[in-house]
């Protein structure tokens, strides 16, 4: 028999408990960590969605992300020397989650290739992600960011937890994820529900014609006006999901 050592696996090291890792459950609701803890760990979301919330010196709240299956929690505590967490992580839905130990995070990234090109390759998505959103904030209409916002959060397009239906969320949280007010997003919400783009009592269930919201290539007429020279651009990236 070979006593060729077994390769590493990524998977396999994120779906299971062992040295420095743990699986924790959390019920809707309840806090995964706190905005200014001490970052001693890095969460792998096993399923269920998380909400990242931010708050200001002087008590305003906003939404940073909704994360789902697949996502990690807490990457910046990575960086050498003592880190804090930038933001609250609040469980959306009941939650199973991968807590992995800073020091042993850091040391498998250091000495498993596989896994540093995994991880590399999540914070690169994650970065797009994040780009796309902020195109969708600079030149998207508010329409737009909400229809994106649960498309998102329903999955459409991607391979993992794929679902039609949104974790219950209020319009506030809704409103600050997309920086706009409660009564806007109230508006919209009655609008995709009178048009069948989504069925809206109390929970969301998404339907495939939301997507025709953001593929509209109608321009907005301050975009017209301001960026004439982005517009193509921009109309070709910020539809993506």
């Amino acid at each position: 028999m070979s006593d060729a050592p077994i390769p590493f696996d990524p998977s396999t090291f994120l779906a299971h408990s062992g040295l420095g890792r743990t699986i924790m459950h959390f019920r809707k609701g309840e806090s995964i960590f706190t905005q200014g803890d001490i970052g001693d760990s890095i969460f792998y979301l096993q399923s269920g969605k998380t909400r990242l919330i931010i708050v200001s010196s002087i008590g305003k709240q906003a939404t940073l992300a909704i994360l789902g299956t697949g996502d990690f929690i807490g990457e910046e505590c990575l960086p050498p020397g003592i880190q804090l967490f930038i933001s609250s992580a609040t469980a959306l839905t009941d939650c199973t989650l991968l807590r992995i130990r800073r020091n042993e995070m850091v040391r498998v990234l250091a000495e498993e290739h596989s896994m540093s090109d995994f991880f590399v390759a999540y914070l690169l998505e994650r970065t797009g992600r994040i780009q796309a959103d902020l195109i969708d904030q600079l030149f998207n209409s508010t329409e737009k960011r909400l229809a994106r916002a649960l498309l998102n959060m329903a999955n459409f397009g991607k391979n993992r937890d794929p679902a039609d239906s949104v974790p219950k969320i209020s319009q506030e949280a809704l409103a600050s994820l997309i920086g706009c007010t409660r009564s806007r997003v109230n508006v919209l919400m009655n609008r995709f529900r009178d048009a069948g783009h989504i069925e809206y009592n109390g929970r969301i269930k998404v339907n495939s014609s939301l997507l025709r919201v953001i593929l509209d290539d109608k321009d907005h007429p301050v975009r017209r006006k301001t960026v004439p020279s982005m517009r193509g651009r921009a109309a070709k990236i910020a539809p993506a999901l």
